[in-house]
């Protein structure tokens, strides 16, 4: 699928917050991967902060809600939730850092 698609479906998931750090799914490193095909079904392949994370359904719900008010013609969405490689600070964005008090 174009290239130009991806982008979007990430710049949408810029919009999906984890309530208890108030940054987005992206910035947070959260988000590992996003495969389209052809029918426009979407793969993404995320994880959380901590195996626990009490969030972890409102996050999927709310990056799915977000992907199908945003763009339009998605067959589907699927989202797995992965545990390799582990999150950890480094895969976050330098606002993310930032906004958090993070030093490198």
């Amino acid at each position: 699928m174009s290239e130009k698609l991806v982008q979007e479906v990430y710049e949408v998931l810029e919009e999906v917050m984890d309530p208890e750090l108030g940054i987005d799914i992206v910035n947070l490193g959260l988000v590992y991967e996003v495969k389209i095909n052809e029918e426009k079904d979407v793969e993404i392949a995320m994880t959380m902060t901590s195996m626990g994370c009490p969030m972890a359904g409102q996050i999927i719900s709310d990056a799915k809600f977000h992907l199908n008010d945003k763009i339009e013609g998605l067959r589907s969405i699927d989202i797995q939730i992965v545990w390799s490689p582990p999150w950890s600070k480094e895969k976050m964005s330098r606002y993310a850092k930032i906004a958090l008090g993070i030093r490198d």
